[in-house]
Formats: C-alpha cells, structure tokens, sequence
C-alpha cells in the first residue's frame, strides 16, 4: 500500500489550506488578546469583559473587537512600532555621548540622559 494512492493530492491541498487557516485564526486571536492587554484608556473591568467575550464566543467576540476598536488598534500599533523605532537606551545613551563630545550639553546632563535611558 502507498500512502500517496490513499490521500490524494487535492485532499494534501486541502490540509494544508485548513492548517494555514487555523495558525491564521490563532495569530488574531492572540493579537486581539494581547491588543486587549495593551490598552491604557480602559478599566480591569473592561478588559475582563472583553476577555470572557472573546473566550466564550470566540469568532464574534473577535470580530466585534476588531471592528469595535480598529482606529485603537491602529493607533496602538503605531506607538509601539515607533517607540521600538527609537532605538532604546542604547541609542539615547549614543545620542547623548555625541551632544557630550560636540560640547552641546555637560557631564552631568549626559549623566542624566543616561540615568533616564537606563530606568
């Protein structure tokens, strides 16, 4: 017996179809979930809620989400691709030694851009 004449091809492409489908769904679903987390302008409470929604009825509490708080998402997104952007303390500590050298700030200003970038 072959393996290949009992799964046929198109029954291998439909496998494979469902299995990219599934990792897709579980990619939003932790997306959302962690969007969820993410958030600053709304309560425990909220955030509870909107966990519970979106693990009892998971297909139409994710979707309402999405629709719900697209501009948020967006929004939150943006900062964070802009706060890792930034470079992080290394960047600001580089940033401060070259004000440093060129004379623009003293010792003691580059010690307190340090200390901030390290925090």
């Amino acid at each position: 017996m072959m393996l290949a004449a009992d799964y046929p091809f198109l029954d291998v492409l439909w496998t494979m179809l469902i299995f990219f489908l599934w990792v897709c769904w579980f990619m939003l679903l932790f997306h959302v979930i962690g969007d969820v987390f993410r958030r600053r302008d709304v309560g425990g409470g909220t955030k509870t809620l909107w966990l519970i929604f979106i693990l009892f009825v998971p297909f139409l509490g994710t979707f309402i989400y999405l629709i719900a708080n697209n501009e948020g998402i967006a929004q939150r997104n943006a900062a964070q691709m802009a706060a890792a952007g930034s470079g992080g303390a290394t960047a600001e500590i580089e940033r401060g030694k070259a004000l440093l050298e060129s004379g623009t700030i003293s010792q003691d200003e580059f010690n307190a851009i340090k200390a901030k970038a390290l925090a």
